[in-house]
């Protein structure tokens, strides 16, 4: 990575524009942006919405270019909202509070403690979560208590800086368990440790943090640990935030109707535990090395494309520094660098669509191909014709309802889709997809149905309903991408007796079919400070009777600044 932050440092050798980092990801907040832009009816000037996070700076931007005299209470709640929490770019927001608490704890109406001089910018909130839960399928309590702290700053209105930390105990519930059991990793989570009296709660420690400046006017620099979306939906195919944060260098190029953005990550292959209780359990992170880059064009005010590829790179003999240097060319074809240069890296290519109409809807979708060879499309079920979709759309005041908003997505992925030869090549970061949770050999339904009923009251309710054909008797039928290319299903042919490659089906192996259902209504009694009652039911049938479950919980949650994220599956 050594080269990576040698780029980093000649560039901001440049440095001369001022600068803001980004908002972090977060469901609900990122939803109450793309509803204003798509009530608008056009795309914002500010941001392309399929590259998330957005720049702060960016999202005052497209704040001040909004005629909020119409809005509705509801509106108006949300729109004031949006501009307290980024109020240092605002002149039209008043900030500030008569009455801090001690002169010194909430000057500002959304700050903990701030510093808001000429030369320095500081923001430190408290970061809270807490929930209790109980679940039908045992008598074990459903818990969450996370504390941390959320720094973020400017120096000189040149570099901004960011920091989030929080200490977590959780206990999940089963089928996230199961997870942990299969794949010895909890999502969205790195390094974790067994907790409580019967070993089945998560301790972990969350970080992320990263220095921002902008090189020009055009290029923004970002360089640390984060986790990063592309795309519109409740998934993505091609890049989510399923995956813990990871070690990257980002440059985002905004220029005329395109937004151009690299990144270069470094991600861990593998968790390998060795020892045993008595010497020791000793664990082994082995590293690869990702670049990816996505160009977004709008091609008029309500249509966008996007044009997506990626490579990752690395083996055992590379594991403790796998940059290449050759991917960090950023314009550049790296199917072509592959074939240059004989890589055994696993490219992945994709395109992505956006289209807002009416004032009402959003329209949008993905296609990502991995190892596809059309010629074998005609022979029927190449194994190696790997491909995922995705198609969506978003209903915003539906019915003329105000502030009732409705989505319904598509999503399918075919087998053995994101795997490659070895954990150091597979679309994966720390045992956990980078792209959707399912992994590959699935297609999905989901339903999301959000309504603001009043400035501080929102109903939620999200359905979703999918079906995969996973492994049994130690077949790999292309469910689990950990496992290599080279242990595919063949099938037999019964009259020779010879394997062929061809005749896989999405679906194929056991069928699964998994049913989640959620509602949820959220009270904001003060500035991002949500309280939270939840039910949940999911119900998973297998065809052999082999991943069969049954299982609802309620939870009862506090959240303070504390982001949302979208871990159901």
């Amino acid at each position: 990575m050594k080269y990576i932050l040698s780029t980093f440092l000649v560039l901001y050798s440049s440095l001369a524009l001022s600068q803001a980092i980004n908002a972090p990801l977060d469901d609900d907040y990122y939803h109450l942006l793309e509803r204003l832009e798509v009530k608008s009816g056009k795309f914002s000037d500010a941001f392309h919405a399929s590259h998330k996070p957005y720049n702060r700076k960016e999202i005052a931007a497209f704040l001040d270019s909004i005629d909020a005299s119409g809005f509705n209470p509801r509106n108006s709640f949300n729109y004031d909202y949006l501009k307290y929490d980024n109020w240092e770019w605002l002149d039209s927001v008043d900030y500030k509070r008569n009455k801090p608490f001690l002169k010194h704890i909430y000057k500002t109406k959304t700050d903990f403690l701030n510093v808001n001089q000429a030369e320095f910018d500081l923001h430190i909130n408290p970061v809270l979560g807490l929930s209790y839960g109980q679940q039908s399928i045992n008598e074990n309590n459903l818990y969450t208590n996370t504390r941390g702290v959320e720094v973020r700053g400017l120096i000189n209105e040149k570099l901004g800086f960011y920091t989030y930390l929080t200490e977590n105990q959780i206990y999940f519930p089963s089928y996230i368990n199961d997870y942990t059991q299969q794949f010895r990793s909890v999502p969205n989570v790195g390094f974790w440790k067994e907790y409580g009296d019967n070993q089945t709660a998560r301790d972990f420690f969350t970080a992320r943090g990263y220095i921002s400046f902008q090189a020009t006017k055009n290029i923004n620099l970002q360089f640390g640990h984060d986790r990063f979306f592309i795309g519109n939906g409740y998934r993505s195919m091609m890049l989510s935030d399923f995956s813990p944060a990871y070690l990257h260098l980002k440059a985002e190029t905004k220029i005329w109707k395109l937004n151009y953005m690299n990144l270069f990550g470094v991600q861990t292959a593998d968790v390998i535990a060795s020892g045993n209780a008595l010497s020791g359990i000793r664990r082994q992170y082995p590293r690869k090395f990702m670049a990816l880059h996505h160009l977004s064009y709008n091609i008029t005010k309500h249509i966008n494309i996007g044009l997506f590829e990626a490579v990752m790179l690395g083996d055992s003999a590379s594991a403790s520094n796998p940059v290449d240097l050759n991917y960090l060319n950023p314009i550049i074809f790296y199917r072509s660098l592959e074939q240059q240069d004989g890589s055994s890296g696993n490219a992945i290519v994709g395109a992505d669509f956006r289209a807002v109409f009416l004032k009402h809807f959003s329209l949008y979708g993905q296609l990502v191909l991995d190892e596809f060879l059309i010629d074998n499309i005609r022979q029927g079920g190449w194994w190696a014709n790997k491909y995922a979709v995705q198609a969506g759309l978003k209903y915003i005041d539906a019915f003329g309802l105000d502030n009732l908003d409705l989505q319904g997505e598509f999503n399918m992925a075919r087998p053995y889709t994101y795997a490659h030869d070895s954990n150091f090549t597979n679309f994966a970061n720390y045992k956990q997809s980078l792209a959707h949770p399912l992994g590959a050999n699935f297609k999905e339904l989901i339903g999301i149905l959000r309504y603001q009923i009043s400035p501080k009251i929102t109903l939620k309710g999200i359905a979703i309903l999918s079906e995969q054909g996973t492994d049994t008797t130690g077949v790999n039928f292309g469910a689990d991408i950990f496992k290599p290319n080279g242990t595919y299903f063949r099938h037999t042919n019964p009259a020779t007796g010879n394997t062929y490659a061809f005749g896989h089906t999405t679906l194929q192996g056991e069928k699964n079919e998994t049913k989640l259902v959620q509602g949820s209504i959220t009270y904001q009694p003060y500035y991002n400070l949500f309280v939270s009652a939840s039910y949940t039911i999911r119900k998973q049938n297998s065809e052999f009777g082999n991943n069969n479950s049954d299982n609802s919980w309620f939870s009862l949650n506090l959240r303070w600044n504390l982001p949302t994220s979208n871990n159901l599956f």
